[in-house]
């Protein structure tokens, strides 16, 4: 399978990539990023792609990715690094800009689209809601709206909200990922290993998580049943109990 991944150079990304990397069906694996991305170096079957416009993409680019059969969307960044404009940028138009192109150049071939979102996204906001909650939430509504427009019917959209990323016993990819800094270190440093203990189903290991992206990626594409738990969305939103129910966590 050829899969397509963003964000590979991120937390996510990172444990998403060395997913790929070690599962044997997926023969090829397009890495769309603005730099070159060290964990990749020595993997015939990844490509790099720098990329650096995530609004627009040239024929000749979507030609490399005519045979697709899934996307992971981990692009993205914390709503406090960026003015609200660019959040709203990289969330919400970065990924559905990249949905309606790769969509098309698949078509009629079934394309999964499978977005990193997080846990606390909705929507529905109220005035409550926190700015990135509800543009991750907007994002999920307008994947799944698109994939009802007639001309982006391949589309197979899913959303997975990940709960607090925990890479602590994820060792292939501690050399690739981001220090984390400020408010992220200290979660690391002081709050990981509490809620580690005490609430372990809050959490996202990220082995667990990159080998469920990766697997949805590969999968059927169906709507899941909004009968199990973690579900909703119409069968397209899978909250991070769901995310831990198919891991087997």
């Amino acid at each position: 399978m050829h899969l397509v991944l963003t964000g590979a150079t991120g937390l996510v990304g990172s444990a998403v990539l060395q997913q790929m990397i070690v599962t044997p069906t997926v023969s090829k694996v397009s890495v769309l990023s603005r730099r070159p991305v060290a964990q990749a170096e020595g993997h015939e079957k990844v490509k790099v792609i720098i990329h650096k416009d995530f609004t627009s993409y040239s024929p000749e680019l979507l030609g490399q990715l005519k045979d697709v059969d899934g996307v992971v969307w981990a692009q993205g960044i914390s709503s406090t690094l960026v003015s609200k404009p660019e959040y709203e940028q990289i969330t919400n138009v970065y990924p559905l800009a990249f949905a309606r192109a790769l969509s098309t150049t698949t078509s009629p071939k079934p394309l999964n689209f499978i977005y990193v979102s997080g846990e606390g996204a909705t929507p529905t906001p109220s005035f409550l809601t926190q700015h990135w909650a509800r543009i991750k939430g907007i994002t999920e509504a307008s994947l799944l709206s698109l994939s009802k427009d007639p001309a982006y019917s391949n589309l197979r959209p899913i959303s997975l909200r990940p709960g607090g990323i925990d890479p602590t016993f994820h060792k292939e990819v501690h050399e690739f990922i981001p220090k984390r800094t400020g408010l992220m270190g200290l979660f690391e440093k002081a709050v990981l290993p509490v809620v580690r203990t005490g609430l372990p189903s809050m959490l996202s290991p990220t082995k667990d998580l990159g080998r469920v992206l990766t697997q949805l990626a590969m999968g059927d594409g169906k709507a899941h049943s909004e009968g199990e738990s973690g579900v909703s969305g119409e069968g397209r939103t899978l909250s991070n109990v769901a995310m831990r129910r198919l891991a087997g966590i």
